[in-house]
């Protein structure tokens, strides 16, 4: 856990530096909206999706530098997608990383607006991978496409909008899953291709850190799920409570505390297994899964 922790630090550093060159300045015209744009960047966060597209790189063989536009993208995704989902109309939220949400701070049309210009600069930073970094337009396209998907109707957009309209009504398992792998999951998933596409990894790589993928982000919801019910605040940096109060569905809510940790382990395991045909260049990969067997913020 110390090794994973003090690499993901490092890459953090790396983001972090990169993210405040790709953003506009806090002083730049019009202000109130790259304050606001800022102001969610880095309120804190682990930047674990972003670091992932840079592991999945040096897995690859390619300098994580080359990649630091596509990683940066996918977390000013994430970002925009945690703006949105705090809104009044979503979750209705008032702490996000231990701080004050964005449309607390700036009211809700700033903070819808924020949520979006990260959105479209995500594609920007994308598309700079072609001219930047010398990437073949070929790669860059696909990886355009697959983080197109992965925020669209099949999901993280597709995933929320279930999470939203289900409150009503009952779910299964199978259902509560597909919403999961939909809502987190698939970003995830563009997380890791993203690094591993451009950095020309060989399909079998691809193929196995795919599947790590895919495992990696159900553990990681499920996780989250669990700690909105046995956490708190001062460690998450965000409220407790939060999925019950907004009657959304859970594996804690469908199946209880300990068969939800039952099924975290089981996709840490999956996640595992599927790294096992790959050398050390899959370490860090082995010491996230272990971050989410034992995350307790």
């Amino acid at each position: 856990m110390t090794d994973f922790l003090a690499l993901l630090s490092r890459k953090t550093t790396v983001i972090d530096d990169a993210l405040d060159r790709y953003l506009p300045p806090a002083d730049a015209h019009p202000p109130v909206i790259n304050e606001a744009v800022r102001y969610s960047v880095f309120a804190g966060g682990k930047r674990l999706r972003p670091a992932l597209t840079l592991a999945a790189a040096e897995a690859a063989g390619c300098a994580e530098r080359r990649v630091l536009p596509a990683a940066c993208a996918i977390e000013l995704i994430h970002t925009y997608s945690l703006i949105h989902d705090d809104l009044p109309a979503m979750d209705n939220d008032d702490l996000r990383r231990g701080k004050p949400t964005s449309h607390r701070v700036f009211g809700e049309a700033v903070a819808i607006l924020a949520g979006d210009a990260l959105f479209t600069l995500a594609f920007e930073l994308l598309a700079r991978c072609a001219r930047e970094e010398a990437f073949a337009p070929r790669q860059v396209l696909q990886v355009v496409e697959e983080v197109a998907v992965a925020c669209g109707t099949s999901g993280l957009i597709g995933g929320q909008v279930l999470d939203v309209v289900s409150t009503a009504r009952e779910v299964g398992e199978a259902e509560l899953e597909f919403i999961h792998r939909a809502k987190t999951g698939t970003l995830f998933r563009a997380a890791v291709r993203a690094g591993a596409l451009l950095g020309g990894a060989a399909p079998f790589t691809l193929e196995r850190l795919t599947e790590f993928a895919e495992y990696f982000g159900l553990a990681y919801q499920i996780t989250d799920d669990l700690l909105d019910v046995t956490g708190n605040v001062a460690t998450t940096g965000k409220p407790v409570g939060s999925d019950a109060r907004n009657r959304k569905h859970t594996y804690v809510s469908l199946l209880g505390a300990d068969a939800a940790r039952r099924r975290a382990e089981q996709a840490c395991a999956r996640a595992l297994a599927a790294l096992e045909s790959l050398g050390s260049e899959a370490d860090f990969f082995r010491y996230a899964v272990q971050f989410i067997a034992t995350r307790n913020f």
